[in-house]
């Protein structure tokens, strides 16, 4: 964990606090996290969450990657964690975190114009990255990392030249189909990142075998002497820290067999990684800078969205929040801005196929590479979507993480509302419309005269009403 602050537009930081939880270990092979490691994670949570209880909301940024994206039972567990921490925890993809990560690094790299190949491995997963700058360009995550890849070759601690190569060909055969990609001759400087690179590199450094980095040389006599002593100890790696004995070898493989496959002569070391790059992401929200305005933008070029038609819509929208009362847990700016995500991005299934194409744009929304956006927030934005229009399936909103399995259901009818009212895609303004709502009636009033003048409305609001009743919601108008 990383506490910041900002002085002068510059990220100082103030604390770190770090476990070694290696949360992959509890893993079952039924993709359950056991209870020990449960509660160890838990915790680690209670104890950070004594630093972190004082920051307001939206000021932190908590992540969970490969072991929470692939556990079957994460949710009640999240719920726990989240209580513990007192603040949200999100899930997020291995193209997000290598994203995040290149971010993180990219920070503490000169802006030189050169293509770099950064790699980060973690404990269940690896990410390999090709970018310029600031910008990545190439993204990957493979699913293998320290923890799992000790787990599975050196579980009872013991190494041999025999268990070594069976895990570097299997860290090259997850590589293989992406080496191409990632092969020195795509790139000039290659670089790693967080906590096993850099103990290769303390490794290297002490025992003269590197002066700087990690050189395949160095790697190699390395890689020797830990085969040698059989397994990692105190009297030969005093310089190695402890927590490290168990996931390091998997890690060692993993970096022996990425050098090979890629043909890397040397890598240099980043301090930045992931948790720097989350602290720069959080610092362009907090901007107006954030990334995942960009990425609605990319996607609805892509879809072949009508901006026109979908800025009307979000000019409705505001009118109607505006007249509503908001709870505690969620505030009038969030609410508007996760719906007009939706109303930019609500008939992008339109390039797929009209039929059913609230349920082709949900898909898109929940399965996508979507730049800045967790699990989480994807499942949100797929549910606005998927609800937009015809059934009302509110059992979907009982799946969404806190606030939006309370105040979701609301918010989708809001755009429900707001797109009716333009569905003759006419480019000319909804009238003043008052709206009162509660959580079973919505009682919608319109100028004097208006309705009679529009029948077509009046059929759609009807229509409307017996899509909502279902979900015990009733709908009238005047």
């Amino acid at each position: 964990m990383i506490v910041a602050e900002l002085r002068a537009n510059e990220i100082v930081v103030l604390d770190r606090l770090r476990e070694m939880v290696r949360l992959g270990s509890g893993l079952t092979p039924e993709r359950d996290l056991t209870p020990d490691i449960q509660q160890r994670a838990l915790d680690c949570m209670e104890r950070f969450g004594q630093r972190l209880r004082s920051l307001p909301p939206g000021s932190v940024r908590a992540v969970g990657t490969n072991t929470l994206r692939a556990t079957r039972n994460a949710g009640p567990w999240l719920a726990r964690a989240e209580q513990a921490l007192g603040h949200p925890i999100e899930i997020i993809s291995g193209i997000e975190e290598a994203r995040l990560i290149y971010q993180g690094v990219s920070q503490s790299l000169p802006s030189d114009g050169k293509r770099r190949l950064v790699m980060d491995i973690g404990g269940g997963s690896t990410e390999y990255i090709i970018g310029v700058d600031q910008t990545p360009l190439q993204k990957e995550s493979l699913r293998m990392g320290c923890v799992s890849m000790s787990m599975t070759y050196f579980g009872d601690g013991k190494i041999s030249a025999k268990r070594f190569k069976r895990a570097v060909i299997a860290a090259k055969r997850e590589l293989e189909p992406f080496e191409h990609l990632f092969h020195s001759r795509q790139w000039k400087q290659a670089v790693g990142a967080s906590g096993t690179l850099r103990t290769t590199q303390k490794l290297l450094q002490g025992r003269g075998w590197s002066r700087e980095g990690i050189s395949a040389e160095g790697l190699n006599r390395l890689v020797e002497a830990v085969i040698d002593g059989g397994r990692l100890n105190r009297n030969d790696f005093p310089d190695l820290d402890p927590e490290r004995f168990p996931s390091f070898p998997g890690g060692l493989a993993i970096i022996q067999a990425t050098f090979e496959a890629l043909d890397i002569e040397h890598m240099q070391i980043s301090d930045g990684a992931l948790r720097e790059g989350l602290l720069h992401d959080l610092l362009g929200r907090i901007n107006h800078e954030d990334v995942r305005e960009r990425t609605v933008q990319a996607l609805a070029a892509r879809y072949h969205v009508e901006t026109d038609h979908a800025l009307q819509i979000q000019a409705t929208l505001k009118m109607l929040l505006d007249q509503l009362a908001f709870p505690a847990t969620l505030d009038r700016d969030t609410a508007g801005q996760w719906l007009d995500w939706a109303a930019a991005l609500h008939d992008i299934g339109r390039d797929i196929a009209h039929s059913g194409y609230h349920k082709h744009g949900a898909y898109i929304l929940a399965n996508a590479d979507l730049p800045g956006f967790s699990n989480q927030d994807q499942w949100l934005l797929a549910t606005l979507v998927r609800c937009h229009r015809r059934k009302f399936p509110t059992k979907l909103f009982r799946e969404l993480s806190a606030p939006w399995d309370d105040q979701g259901r609301s918010l989708a009818v809001v755009l429900r509302l707001a797109i009716l009212l333009h569905r003759s895609r006419a480019l000319t303004q909804v009238p003043p419309v008052r709206l009162e709502m509660n959580k079973n009636h919505i009682q919608l009033t319109f100028p004097a005269g208006w309705l009679e003048e529009h029948p077509l409305t009046i059929a759609d609001l009807e229509q409307e009403s017996s899509y909502l009743e279902p979900a015990d919601i009733n709908l009238s108008f005047t």
